[in-house]
């Protein structure tokens, strides 16, 4: 299996591959996956989407089908075919001998993604257990040029097999040791909660899809140097500072996590529980929506998939639709705050750009109000009929 290219080295041709299995949200110009490609150093040559009932057992997208992705890499010159959806070990060992070339899948890009961006310790722990975790199913595939040797009559395994057998053994002892520093880690962060708690501190964490702006709102707000950019996880690790809201005459505590995005690899969930425990301990959750995606509905519906499965669901979320300076004329709100129906509950919604400072100061009255108990956001507030916007 190849690597994928750190960003100093010459971009690898990659096929991307998705197959439409009929479910809700599937992406069939495979924008996400062309974008997660090259936010890890991938440059995507072309992209084939395919339906199915259900995967083939072997190759995932049946034979024909990897005979036509074998003939346009050939054509094109690619290295690596890419898939945005996971594999299991056999069908990768598969596709890889029938394609000859590397094939990777969905969770292993976002791994590689994860680690190039992560800084702190805790970020490179997290990340590499669940590297650790995603290889270990996938032994058989990685290790494959170790053969099985026969030792003599009725007897079987050999050098190879011996291997295997170490190379699993000591990754499921550094598995244990990583989750065991997570631990230590996990309670450090109790303590400093606890710690807030004492100080009758409020906790702010800001949510939301992948780019959707979080990063730099957060700058924003507490005048930081938070790492952002437009690109697709932009930062890792969690930040927080003090955000002093003048409208309260208090200090809140705003942290600022990992975006979430479609299909998040469920071992990356387990390995951020310590980071997305912050989210889970909020008193009040900041969902930043990219309100010039065309997907912003989807990308909600994800986040909240998320928030339930790490146990934060429940936590009061206030909407911040931010991008509004990408929002064209006709598409521009009426005015800057109004409803949103989250899930059923008619929930506050404020429209910003955190880049023009264009409703900030709504913002900050809002949640100088959420603090000081006056408004519930997930009660939403009296407007007229005529203060949604368009783009809901």
């Amino acid at each position: 299996m190849t690597n994928l290219p750190p960003h100093d080295r010459q971009p690898v041709p990659t096929v991307l591959v998705g197959v439409d299995f009929g479910l809700p949200g599937f992406d069939a110009e495979l924008e996400e996956l062309g974008l997660l490609a090259q936010t890890a150093g991938l440059n995507p040559v072309a992209r084939l989407s395919c339906k199915r009932r259900a995967p083939d057992a072997a190759l995932f997208v049946g034979s024909g089908k990897a005979d036509e992705i074998k003939l346009l890499a050939t054509q094109l010159g690619a290295q690596e075919i890419l898939f945005d959806q996971n594999l299991s070990p056999a069908q990768q060992r598969n596709l890889e001998r029938h394609l000859e070339l590397p094939v990777n899948d969905r969770t292993l890009l976002i791994l590689e993604i994860f680690g190039q961006r992560a800084r702190s310790h805790e970020g490179k722990l997290q990340v590499e257990l669940a590297r650790l975790q995603y290889l270990s199913t996938r032994l058989v595939r990685r290790w494959s040029h170790l053969e099985r040797q026969s030792g003599g009559i009725g007897l079987r395994g050999g050098p190879g097999e011996a291997q295997i057998e170490l190379d699993r053994r000591m990754i499921g002892d550094n598995i244990k040791k990583i989750k065991e520093r997570l631990h230590k880690v996990k309670r450090q962060r109790q303590t400093q909660r606890r710690q807030r708690e004492r100080r009758d501190a409020f906790n702010i964490s800001l949510v939301g899809y992948t780019n959707a702006g979080k990063s730099t709102l957060f700058n924003a707000l507490v005048k930081a140097r938070a790492y952002s950019a437009d690109q697709l996880f932009a930062t890792l690790d969690t930040t927080t500072r003090q955000l002093y809201l003048g409208e309260a005459a208090r200090t809140v505590s705003l942290s600022d996590t990992v975006g979430f995005i479609r299909d998040l690899p469920h071992g990356l969930i387990d390995a951020f529980q310590a980071t997305l425990q912050e989210a889970v301990d909020a008193d009040l959750l900041l969902h930043v929506v990219d309100a010039a995606s065309p997907h912003f509905r989807e990308q909600i519906a994800q986040v909240q998939r998320v928030l339930a499965e790490i146990g934060a669901a429940a936590i009061p979320q206030l909407l911040v639709f931010n991008k509004l300076d990408a929002l064209d004329t006709a598409r521009r709100p009426l005015q800057l705050a109004d409803t949103f129906d989250l899930a059923g509950v008619p929930t506050t919604r404020i429209f910003l750009s955190a880049i023009t400072g264009e409703g900030l100061a709504v913002l900050r009255q809002q949640l100088a109000q959420i603090v000081n108990g006056g408004v519930s956001p997930s009660k939403g507030e009296e407007h007229s009929p005529h203060s949604h916007a368009t783009v809901s």
